[in-house]
């Protein structure tokens, strides 16, 4: 039998929990070491299934990978040839699509198979390849996407939507061109600013790091580097969800503050206050958990988008949190067309949830949860269920948490630290 969590919930959960690197971060700056000519060492990677599987495709490309520590590793491409990515390994993860732009500039080639990855929606790939063209590639698109140039030069490129993936491809790749290129409507999520700091330790020149519009200088020799990735701010979101589902005190140490804006503005209107003092985030027992109406008293309405905005990907443990505040909250969950599909779960043990359509739930809280028999559906809806488990009365079992695995490094031992009762079983 796959691997699954027992969970018995109803404890109150206590003690620091240091947050693990940013996973968005780690892949696409290790798609980036192609463009050294040199060995490059990365700190703060979290150990879980998707850097696994990230590395195996540099192994299988020719990279000398290495873990120097246990969340230190060093990558060396200057073996890597050109070559089609391995199909089995890009089905894993969808960061597999990263690696277009780092080749292509290096090689002036890439064959590589459609990503895989969560299914949450549709998640298209029309931005990475019309940034690309514009840089000079030319794009064939059939079982396998193909990308050809002769040389990249720099270009004035408006993306048709902010992708974080599209972003970092054309990143990657017009450190690679030949002259200037205005990158408008970036993205700018942590995770990017992370990989365009990276870039520069490399040697790259870019400014506008952390706005929407991005001016990179390529053609710059980009030699060997040393750089630590930041803490998850996603994974922080999650356990100042976890804090306050279980009436528990969790410090989580170091956190960076202005990651986290917009993330403590939808936990206070859900009546959760964490604490920040230097890098140190702490949530207290005995949060009010109630969720603040909007004037006039109308339902409030808590929607993602592009940051700075709520992140998308810390929805999911948000609307765990809802079911246990007092009130009413309308949910808008505006990137996926599939993400919200997980609450027919939580509605089994006892959460009281409309789904209007695939963008839109109605939360009405609080509701006692009780233990009962759910599945991992991608790696958010997971940990969200995992949350849910921990704050429900009784005993859950949790299928499929591979899916977890993925994204959260061994969070089963580092829950166990803070008092959870998470067992994991693999027979």
């Amino acid at each position: 039998m796959p691997p699954r969590y027992l969970v018995r919930g109803g404890n109150p959960l206590r003690g620091t929990i240091r947050p693990a690197g940013n996973k968005n971060a780690a892949l696409p700056i290790l798609a980036a070491t192609i463009l050294a000519d040199g060995p490059v060492d990365l700190d703060n990677i979290p150990r879980i299934r998707d850097v696994d599987t990230m590395l195996a495709l540099l192994a299988d490309l020719g990279a000398e990978v290495s873990w120097t520590a246990a969340n230190t590793v060093r990558v060396d491409t200057r073996a890597v040839r050109p070559k089609p990515l391995d199909p089995g390994l890009c089905a894993r993860i969808r960061a597999s699509i990263l690696l277009a732009g780092p080749m292509l500039a290096r090689f002036g080639k890439v064959t590589l198979p459609p990503p895989g990855g969560d299914v949450i929606g549709r998640r298209r790939v029309d931005t990475h390849f019309l940034a690309l063209e514009q840089l000079g590639a030319s794009v064939s698109i059939g079982e396998r996407f193909e990308l050809v140039a002769k040389g990249l030069t720099g270009a004035d490129i408006f993306l048709d939507e902010p992708s974080v993936t599209g972003t970092e491809n054309a990143l990657m790749a017009a450190v690679g061109a030949e002259g200037r290129t205005v990158l408008r409507n970036a993205a700018a999520e942590p995770h990017v600013q992370d990989l365009a700091r990276c870039l520069v330790a490399m040697g790259a020149r870019i400014d506008g790091i952390g706005s929407n519009i991005y001016v990179i200088d390529g053609g710059q020799a980009l030699g060997p580097a040393s750089y630590g990735i930041g803490p998850d701010h996603i994974e922080i979101g999650s356990f100042i969800g976890l804090a306050a589902v279980t009436n528990g005190e969790i410090a989580i140490d170091p956190v960076r503050p202005d990651d986290l804006r917009s993330t403590l503005l939808a936990f206070e209107r859900l009546g959760i206050r964490p604490r920040i003092t230097g890098t140190r985030l702490v949530v207290d027992a005995d949060q009010e958990r109630r969720i603040r109406p909007d004037l006039g008293g109308h339902v409030p309405k808590l929607e993602d988008g592009p940051w700075p905005a709520f992140p998308a990907d810390v929805m999911s443990t948000t609307i765990v949190t809802a079911t246990q505040c007092a009130g009413m909250l309308l949910i808008f969950e505006k990137m996926f067309e599939s993400r919200l599909f997980f609450v027919d779960k939580l509605i089994g043990m006892g959460a009281q949830i409309v789904l209007c359509d695939p963008h839109r739930a109605v939360i009405s809280g609080p509701s006692p949860l009780r233990g009962g028999v759910v599945e991992s559906p991608d790696i958010r809806a997971g940990m969200a269920m995992l949350l849910a488990a921990l704050a429900a009365e009784g005993t859950s079992t949790i299928h499929n948490v591979g899916q977890i695995e993925r994204g959260y490094e061994q969070i089963d031992s580092r829950l166990r630290a803070l008092g959870a009762d998470v067992q994991r079983a693999d027979d």
